[in-house]
């Protein structure tokens, strides 16, 4: 049968989502656990492959097995191998010809920024610090301009060639709680580092290095040096797949 599982981890110990041959990653660590419960030699198929140091609240993934385990005893008998950084939340079997990669329609993401004097201890591992006051409200208009279908190479890392660069970024939004500021990020697919180089550009708006009208000319640059930094991994969480 085909098993689609919902998965939660904290990327912070890990290459990040796909297999490598020296370092751990996630799809090694979960593969190895239903290896050990199942007795089968499983591939564990993602919706995307996070980076490392990339967090997930909301991963799915499919595998095929044999196993005789109840469905919904299927979570409690994997995490039962897991370490306490991943957990399986949910299991189903879905459609012989489901793939949690090909078929997802979208993926939301938040980028997390703490906006305060002082640093966080607990938050240190989840969010990035900025200790300068943040213009919101220019980050915001410079958000809007960023939503629709665009050709997104300006915001793209090198290193993972892909045949279109074009996505439609479906809702960028910048919200803000207290020293917590959010950047909450919908797309049909994005490409390499686009949500942290997104959330790099959308900071140099907020501190005043870039004016928020200078996101159009930005994207039709097609142009990396033109857009923000890259931002670290920790502030990045991949909230849920929409299929």
């Amino acid at each position: 049968m085909n098993v689609k599982i919902l998965l939660e981890y904290d990327g912070t110990a890990y290459c990040g989502w796909q297999r490598q041959k020296n370092a751990l990653s996630i799809q090694e660590v979960l593969e190895t656990a239903i290896s050990t419960i199942t007795g089968e030699k499983v591939n564990v198929i993602g919706s995307g492959r996070t980076d490392a140091g990339v967090h997930a609240l909301g991963q799915v993934a499919n595998f095929k097995t044999n196993t005789r385990i109840p469905i919904d005893k299927l979570p409690y008998a994997i995490n039962s191998k897991l370490p306490e950084d991943i957990v399986v939340k949910h299991a189903e079997q879905v459609a012989e010809d489901f793939h949690a990669r090909f078929c997802a329609k979208s993926k939301i993401y938040t980028y997390t920024i703490y906006n305060s004097k002082f640093p966080s201890p607990l938050l240190r591992k989840y969010s990035y610090f900025y200790s300068k006051p943040l213009d919101i409200n220019a980050m915001k208009r410079a958000a809007e301009k960023l939503v629709g279908i665009h050709d997104f190479k300006a915001f793209m890392a090198s290193g993972r060639p892909v045949k279109s660069t074009v996505r439609h970024l479906q809702r960028l939004e910048v919200v803000q709680n207290g020293d917590i500021v959010k950047l909450e990020i919908q797309a049909n697919g994005f490409l390499y580092n686009m949500a942290r180089i997104i959330a790099g550009t959308l900071l140099d708006v907020g501190i005043g290095k870039k004016d928020a009208d200078e996101m159009t000319s930005i994207i039709k640059s097609k142009d990396r040096n033109c857009a923000g930094k890259t931002l670290p991994p920790e502030g990045l969480c991949l909230v849920k797949v929409i299929y």
